[in-house]
């Protein structure tokens, strides 16, 4: 069992205590984007009521609070994931941001026509198109790993189709929308056996499992703080130094230039030639609080209570007659897709909603997955540390009453 006091994490939580249609709200949704503690609103508010001012640039003392607290985000984010060095800690707008980042200046500056980029059958759009785009600007070549029934991929055919002209292997760690967990390092080290670089999409992963960049020795790495009780709008990449300082910049504008005129510019050191223009000041402090929030529950309690409500979930939808659920994997984060016969994924979310319950429908921005298995779309419950069995049970007692009044 876990170590989750859960009515005194649920009392920190305040959108939480709220009706919705007359019911107590239930929130499944977690998987698109978690909810925020109190002590998060508390650290953005702070920040435009106490030290708003911009960063870097300014001697007065408001600048100077605020340029402390931004690098202490970095300085956060680096203990996180175990970087080497603050550094190799670039803010982005979130992981979406972070791939299109590294496509534009590394892919740019170091793929050529033929090389060949490996993704896997269960990306987000954010780690297909980016690549799409740059293999149509090149000339390069998009390999696909192919995923079993239960939704695991198939890592037998991945090392069959690593060689030589294999430049980029990039995937996601914890899929959004089966749940299931990949084994990274192993993808990473094969990656490396051909002299390719390792991407890893950590969206998904960052609020269920512990990430040692080190351990992995990953080349970049990127996740979104709204993900991991933290504000909308912001995340961060990390990448090794010695690729970031060979690397392009991508956007120009103050911050990421050393000296500028009309003949010449010169651009700054990393991390700051990637950040150009003010940042997001306030969800950047904010996400430091956020990671002092999950480290001080601990990401082990955390995952071990997911993984008691995901059991338990899974064992009360799969009794539900004509309920099949999608994505089987062995090792999974706290994610349940499922189908249920004669009856469309959004009904059963526009149903659950007039009850209270927010799940997600649809394709989940996954559209080559939902292919893959043959199907529109799914409903998704997805499970964050404040939920509850007694939810999973508000669930299930939805569903059979969307069975009742659509079949």
């Amino acid at each position: 069992m876990s170590q989750i006091n859960i009515n005194k994490v649920r009392e920190q939580f305040p959108i939480l205590h709220q009706e919705v249609n007359g019911k107590p709200l239930v929130y499944f949704d977690n998987a698109a984007t978690t909810q925020k503690p109190q002590v998060v609103i508390d650290a953005l508010s702070g920040y435009y009521s106490g030290y708003n001012a911009n960063i870097h640039r300014g001697i007065h003392h408001l600048a100077e609070k605020a340029t402390s607290a931004f690098e202490a985000s970095r300085k956060s984010i680096q203990e996180f994931l175990n970087a080497p060095s603050s550094d190799e800690i670039i803010f982005t707008y979130g992981t979406t941001d972070g791939i299109n980042l590294i496509s534009n200046t590394y892919g740019r500056a170091f793929l050529s026509e033929g090389d060949e980029i490996i993704i896997s059958t269960m990306e987000h759009h954010s780690n297909i198109v980016p690549w799409q785009m740059l293999c149509e600007e090149k000339g390069c070549v998009l390999k696909v790993i192919p995923i079993s029934d239960e939704g695991e991929l198939m890592m037998d055919e991945y090392h069959q189709m690593l060689s030589e002209k294999t430049k980029i292997v990039s995937v996601v760690y914890a899929s959004n929308a089966l749940g299931t967990i990949n084994p990274v390092k192993e993808i990473i080290d094969a990656a490396h056996s051909v002299g390719a670089v390792a991407i890893i999409d950590a969206a998904q992963a960052t609020s269920h499992i512990k990430i040692d960049v080190q351990s992995l020795d990953v080349d970049f790495l990127c996740f979104s703080a709204h993900k991991l009780y933290g504000p909308t709008g912001m995340g961060g990449l990390f990448g090794k130094r010695e690729l970031l300082e060979k690397m392009p910049p991508w956007r120009g504008g103050g911050e990421m230039i050393k000296e500028v005129s009309f003949d010449k510019t010169t651009y700054n050191e990393i991390p700051y030639k990637f950040e150009a223009g003010t940042p997001n000041i306030a969800d950047v402090v904010a996400l430091k609080t956020a990671l002092e929030y999950v480290n001080e529950l601990g990401l082990e309690n955390i995952s071990a209570y997911e993984q008691e409500l995901l059991a338990y979930a899974t064992d009360r939808l799969e009794a539900i007659e004509g309920l099949k659920i999608v994505g089987k994997a062995r090792e999974k984060v706290s994610v349940i897709s499922f189908v249920m016969d004669g009856i469309h994924p959004q009904d059963i979310g526009v149903l659950l909603d007039q009850q209270g319950i927010a799940i997600r429908t649809g394709h989940h921005c996954t559209q080559p997955l939902m292919q893959r298995f043959g199907i529109v779309g799914t409903s998704r419950a997805s499970f964050a540390v404040y939920n509850t069995k007694e939810e999973v049970d508000l669930l299930v007692e939805g569903l059979a009453k969307v069975k009742r009044f659509l079949l």
